[in-house]
């Protein structure tokens, strides 16, 4: 058996027909099988490597070079996707050994975070990721928006396909990415896709001229339902336009669906809105998000609060080691070896899960002790909590 990095064409009978048998109905048509070459211009800039033995590709996985906010910063992050294996190899150990593979590469270019959606949580719990919100759904009829139709909001909407607007939209993303933590989006090559596919209309809310909001949606049928993708605002005013342009539709549409984040509070947007509001997760086809460090150098210069703290990270192959974490300054300090005991500072150690967890701000520092990712004394867990304050991520884009 070898591993070994696949061209683009190559994607074509190795990575692409293992992931279809994996995540799509089958056995897949000729014609499908055709339109796997439509795909190509959109992953070539990923990394996919393959195990082989002879001339049968075993198993798949890919990096997609991404770009993450974390705490403010914006870091080169790893997406990992189309994880896939034939069934006839499958639990023999493939995957992991691709995926060490696959991080050890991405790691030495530079991407110091990386982020996946998971088959099983708990396999990926082992490579040190740790879960993260997923959006939330809600879902609401238009005729409970009524009140915003009479409401007269400063500022305006635009509506287009999104083959016209794209423009509009990377840049608005992009903006997004800089202002919200855990945001990340993909490299201009596979966004692309969007526009050229061009099968959703772009809502955007402008206030000064300036783009505040931006959601694009699909229609399946008069009398249906209004599905829209990522509510992204920037402020109460922009999410105000664009619910108001929903309401006008309500002759048309029976339902408005709706993603938003963790921290987002629907029902609080109105007085009288009945909103149902779901995150479903389950195994498999509907899996929340995990992160992880690859890197402790990803660290170094983040906005934190004054803490102090000298932390042991074990159990990893990219973050082991002995760190003091010093946020006296508003930015996180690394100081290794023997200046790190200067002055006793509290200490923990956390396993890779760990201290992703805590720089991703999803748990606590008792948390990170009750679910079995370090040990963390009392004083510990102080100094942490006030490096790393709970903070809900938000990754946006869908790998």
């Amino acid at each position: 058996m070898t591993v070994r990095r696949v061209s683009a064409e190559e994607r074509l009978t190795t990575s692409f027909a293992l992931g279809a048998y994996a995540f799509e109905a089958s056995p897949r048509s000729v014609a499908r099988a055709e339109e796997f070459r439509g795909y190509l211009p959109y992953n070539e800039g990923n990394r996919t490597l393959v195990v082989e033995e002879g001339r049968t590709t075993l198993a798949a996985a890919s990096a997609i070079p991404m770009r993450q906010n974390v705490r403010g910063e914006v870091l080169p992050m790893a997406g990992v996707a189309g994880v896939s294996s034939h069934p006839l190899a499958r639990r023999k150990g493939h995957v992991r050994t691709l995926l060490h593979q696959l991080l050890d590469e991405m790691r030495d270019e530079g991407h110091q975070l990386s982020a996946l959606y998971p088959f099983r949580p708990s396999f990926y719990a082992r490579f040190g990721y740790v879960g993260l919100p997923k959006p939330r759904t809600a879902a609401f009829s238009p005729a409970d928006l009524g009140e915003l139709l009479a409401a007269d909001l400063p500022g305006e909407v635009g509506w287009e396909r999104i083959g016209e607007g794209y423009r509009d939209w990377r840049a608005f993303t992009e903006r997004c990415l800089n202002d919200r933590h855990g945001f990340s989006i993909f490299p201009g090559y596979r966004d692309v896709g969007l526009r050229d596919r061009d099968e959703h209309w772009l809502l955007t809310a402008r206030s000064g001229g300036t783009i505040t909001g931006a959601v694009t949606y699909r229609i399946d049928d008069h009398g249906g339902t209004l599905a829209a993708d990522d509510l992204l605002v920037t402020d109460p005013l922009a999410r105000a336009l664009m619910l108001q342009f929903f309401a006008r539709h309500v002759d048309q549409v029976e339902r408005i669906t709706v993603q938003i984040p963790a921290d987002e509070l629907p029902e609080l947007w109105l007085t009288d809105l009945a909103v149902h509001v779901e995150a479903r997760v389950a195994r498999p086809g509907s899996s929340a998000p995990m992160a992880r460090l690859l890197a402790v150098d990803a660290l170094a210069g983040l906005p934190v609060g004054p803490g102090r703290v000298r932390v042991e990270l074990t159990g990893d192959r990219w973050l082991a080691g002995s760190y003091l974490l010093d946020g006296t300054t508003g930015r996180l300090e690394l100081v290794t070896g023997a200046a790190a005991t200067v002055g006793s500072p509290p200490a923990a150690t956390l396993t890779a899960a760990g201290v992703s967890a805590l720089v991703y701000g999803v748990l606590d520092p008792v948390e990170v002790g009750l679910r079995g990712l370090g040990e963390v004394p009392v004083d510990a867990a102080a100094e942490l909590r006030r490096l790393f304050p709970r903070q809900a991520p938000y990754l946006f884009a869908d790998f």
